[in-house]
């Protein structure tokens, strides 16, 4: 197939790698001075699951030097997904698909509004891998798994050549009848981990180990999940126990994307994972004071780092 990964972070890194690694045709959108060492050098991959050198890959900051591609792995950041979304239309055809990676669950209607709805599957992603320096990302933690679907439940070929492309690159990937609920299930764990571990400025293996944190990412859950249910997404009756367990089985240094970047003092996800939440439990009537509790108290931070208040 070929693919153009927007985004070529630690997500679209290791997953666009590993599909030019299969032989896979893949365009990398990406830009600065990871794009400029990826022209020069190519892509660099450290992982629990093997490492592993492109000396030469598709690299380039404009899309329209791509032309249409057969999907679109979808890889920015939360909060980028509309301005990627008008970005990426020269990638777009008739034919093409669009995958987000995202965390968050806005993203598939964000897509839809800018490209057209039959364009967009429904998607997400678990791994946690960054980028170490520019042309170099590091897996350093969970077993990549994508899943994806088409929104409105039915079965597509298309997403079917998605699923065996990379389960010919050697990663676990599934085509999930209710997208939609796996979307949320992972935005229940990532949302509350994401809030908590930048709260408290701990891993994931203290967050647990200490009981006054772990009853905060339990309560952020609770409210998460009741929000979904709230809006009709058909929630597993043990999703808080599974979740709970997942982050159990998590290695204890592990900490979540948005949590790095609030304290690196960088623009996170923080408006689409905890805000998200805030809004939406307004909206559905669904309390949210805990959530509310970690959106606010990272707030002015927030807006720090996009130049938005000094302090």
């Amino acid at each position: 197939m070929r693919i153009a990964v927007f985004g070529a972070g630690g997500v679209g890194g290791y997953f666009g790698g590993r599909l030019a690694q299969a032989g896979q045709e893949v365009i990398f959108i990406a830009r600065g001075a990871h794009l400029q060492a990826m022209r020069r050098f190519g892509l660099r991959v450290d992982s629990l699951k093997g490492d592993f050198t492109l000396p030469s890959v598709q690299a380039t900051d404009a899309p329209a030097q791509a032309g249409e591609v057969e999907a679109v792995l979808v890889a920015v950041k939360a909060w980028q997904v509309p301005e990627a979304a008008r970005a990426m239309s020269p990638l777009v055809g008739e034919r093409t698909c669009v995958l987000p990676l995202e965390n968050g669950v806005e993203a598939p209607e964000q897509l839809a509004e800018a490209l057209g709805a039959p364009r967009v599957l429904g998607g997400l992603c678990h791994i946690s891998a960054y980028i170490a320096a520019p042309g170099h990302i590091k897996h350093v933690g969970i077993e990549p798994h994508v899943a994806l679907g088409e929104l409105d439940g039915r079965r597509s070929e298309r997403a079917e050549r998605l699923r065996l492309a990379f389960e010919q690159a050697g990663v676990w990937a599934e085509v999930l009848d209710d997208i939609q609920a796996a979307m949320w299930e992972k935005f229940l764990f990532i949302a509350a981990i994401s809030g908590v571990g930048a709260v408290t400025r701990a891993p994931a293996g203290v967050v647990r180990q200490v009981s006054g944190a772990r009853g905060l990412l339990e309560a952020a859950m609770e409210e998460i999940c009741a929000l979904a249910r709230a809006r009709g997404v058909k929630l597993a009756d043990d999703i808080l126990t599974r979740t709970l367990a997942f982050v159990d089985g998590l290695p204890p240094g592990v900490t979540a994307s948005m949590q790095r970047d609030i304290l690196e003092g960088r623009p996170s996800e923080l408006d689409s994972q905890n805000g998200v939440v805030v809004r939406m439990g307004a909206q559905a009537g669904v309390p949210t004071p805990v959530n509310a509790y970690l959106y606010h108290s990272l707030l002015p931070q927030e807006m720090r780092a996009r130049g938005e208040l000094q302090f």
